[in-house]
């Protein structure tokens, strides 16, 4: 009973791997960008449409990767940004910042900046690498490092009534606050 248990959890993770290797795309990125002429194109069973123009230089706050949620198929890596305030080394001293589930999460015991102030200069980003040079950079990216990105905040409409939209706001909050860019360009500050 024992080995038929063991043969049966290995066959199902077997199944698991190859559906993870054959079937999914990796998280090294999408192969192309955009048309530049066209709002909109097709992703892995996926229509991205652009929203509007986005670029930010600001310090990585948090790191994760995603691997197995809907939407690691397009955005493998969230990170927690923080600029103004939020950038700045003293003021995080005092923070502790933490990620799951597609959210980031602030605490501190005695607040170093008016909670407003923490709140519209920090965000969790859901990345998309546009191409293979942005998703070898991404992958390369530590806490604390600053940053800049540009790229697009984009909608995703997968065939199957799927849907994922960027906030286009920097001064909102909870569900649905979080911006999902296309990176289409992706450097380590000095």
């Amino acid at each position: 009973m024992l080995i038929r248990r063991l043969i049966l959890i290995a066959a199902s993770l077997l199944g698991l791997w190859m559906l993870w290797v054959i079937v999914l795309p990796t998280p090294s990125g999408p192969p192309a960008s955009p048309p530049s002429h066209s709002g909109s194109w097709r992703l892995a069973a996926h229509t991205v449409s652009t929203l509007q123009p986005f670029q930010l230089e600001a310090r990585i706050l948090g790191r994760e990767d995603y691997y197995f949620d809907r939407g690691a198929k397009l955005s493998p890596t969230d990170l927690a940004l923080g600029w103004g305030p939020m950038a700045d080394p003293e003021v995080l001293r005092h923070i502790t910042i933490s990620q799951r589930n597609r959210w980031y999460f602030w605490r501190a015991e005695q607040l170093p900046i008016e909670r407003r102030q923490i709140q519209i200069h920090s965000a969790n980003m859901h990345l998309i690498p546009a191409n293979p040079a942005v998703a070898s950079t991404l992958a390369g990216l530590k806490e604390g490092q600053q940053i800049r990105l540009s790229g697009q905040l984009v909608r995703i409409d997968g065939d199957d009534g799927y849907r994922w939209i960027s906030s286009l706001s920097r001064e909102d909050t909870g569900d649905g606050a979080c911006e999902l860019i296309w990176v289409e360009q992706l450097a380590v500050l000095p």
